[in-house]
């Protein structure tokens, strides 16, 4: 019978898991893939090690959890090279936004979010691979909103139990009103493109604490392309986002992946927040994620019967 290694991610963290012995062989395992199912609904991230570095293995790990959806940005790009749908990629260009945070120069970095917060359904995962590490920097963090939940103060805990949140496409560091590092600065605006195609999404709305079906509640918010607070699209609004953020950033206890070739990450987009760490702008970094199809079912467009594109 097909098998596999599976250990704690780190051992003072709540969540997340490292699974060795993962082939294309045992992939296809029927016992081997409820297992896989079993550690991403326990522990929310997951860590395949050494396992065979192709799209191809990318993709059967992720259609282990569920099919693969496409992109909703049509302009992002698309992995073709073995004609697999589903698979995006994420790389350094010249046109990339560069941030400097505590006097260092990053270029991608993404501040905590998860994905896919302007579209009013909420994909169930990700799978995260490196075909080109930066050799410093370009780290992928990750946080779990259930345990962010329980260590938060009651009295900011309750707060943010009340709110529902507005989400755009427009991302621009230039538009944050809350939640970006004390010591930041944009060095240079990434490609406005993209602004073309936010014209065309309505806003999104998203709950900033969800229970999960097994009765744990989530904290589930981020700061990346949030527009304020429904019903309160105000400054004060903003405030009390930052209020709770600042609650979120005492609490939060991260797992900090330093890639390694064979590396792939699956991670539950329902439940844990995750950051692009950034690297130095002189190197280049390319990423290539799945979107893995599913929905909460508590997102929605600001404007009813609205849709996307």
């Amino acid at each position: 019978m097909a098998s596999i290694d599976v250990e704690p991610l780190q051992h003072d963290l709540r969540f997340g898991a490292r699974i060795s012995g993962l082939t294309q062989h045992t992939v296809q395992s029927a016992n081997v893939q409820q297992q896989i199912r079993d550690v991403f609904e326990d522990r929310g991230v997951i860590v395949f090690e050494a396992v065979e570095p192709t799209a191809e293995m990318q993709v059967l790990i992720s259609e282990v959890i569920g099919p693969l959806k496409d992109h909703p940005v049509k302009m992002v790009q698309r992995y073709d090279r073995d004609n697999l749908p589903g698979v995006i990629t994420i790389a350094t260009s010249p046109k990339s936004a560069i941030v400097e945070i505590d006097g260092e120069p990053l270029i991608t970095w993404q501040p905590w979010h998860f994905d896919h917060t302007y579209n009013d359904e909420l994909n169930r995962a990700g799978v995260l691979r490196a075909e080109k590490i930066a050799p410093e920097g370009g780290a992928t963090a990750f946080a779990d909103g259930i345990d962010i939940y329980d260590q938060m103060a009651p009295e900011i805990r309750e707060k943010a139990e009340a709110l529902n949140l507005i989400y755009t496409l427009d991302m621009r560091y230039e538009q944050q009103t809350w939640g970006l590092p004390e010591k930041f600065r944009i060095l240079q605006s990434g490609d406005d493109a993209i602004m073309e195609v936010a014209k065309t999404f309505p806003r999104a709305i998203h709950p900033a604490v969800w229970t999960r079906s097994s009765g744990e509640n989530v904290l589930h918010m981020t700061p990346y392309g949030c527009q304020g607070v429904e019903g309160m699209d105000t400054a004060e609004g903003e405030a009390l986002c930052q209020e709770i953020w600042d609650e979120v950033q005492r609490c939060i206890q991260p797992y900090v992946h330093h890639w390694q070739p064979g590396d792939m990450l699956l991670w539950d987009n329902w439940r844990v927040l995750h950051e692009a760490c950034g690297c130095n702008p002189k190197y280049d970094r390319i990423m290539h994620r799945t979107t893995i199809k599913g929905d909460y079912g508590l997102g929605r467009w600001e404007i009813p019967a609205a849709s996307a594109g």
